[in-house]
């Protein structure tokens, strides 16, 4: 009965050849550059915003902190800046807490 039955093997075949390495290469390129257009050019512009607006500020600027404190900018350091929030109460805040320079009258407009 075996030698009525011829056995079947399989043909060889040419495995399935992977992507080349100018295609990966291609590939990742295009990942860096989806990556940088997406997070990091849009990141390192809202910083250099962000150090711009902290070095301009001033006294008698209006500001918003962060934490949705509006005040008027009475002295600024290095480091801190003081808010006047009301009449008689300073607030001392690190400048990059301040988020936001207000047009003047601000305050006056919203009081």
């Amino acid at each position: 009965m075996l030698s009525l039955i011829s056995p079947a093997f399989a043909e060889g075949g040419a495995a399935a050849a992977g992507p080349s390495v100018v295609g990966q290469l291609v590939m990742l390129g295009g990942f860096v550059l989806i990556f940088w257009l997406l997070i990091w050019r849009p990141q390192s512009k809202r910083q250099k915003e962000h150090k711009n607006l902290m070095s301009a500020l001033n006294k008698g600027d209006e500001v918003v902190t962060t934490g949705g404190i509006v005040g008027k900018i009475t002295n600024t350091t290095d480091e801190f800046v003081t808010l006047q929030v009301a009449d008689n109460m300073e607030l001392n805040f690190q400048k990059a807490s301040i988020a936001a320079s207000l047009p003047k009258g601000t305050i006056k407009a919203i009081k």
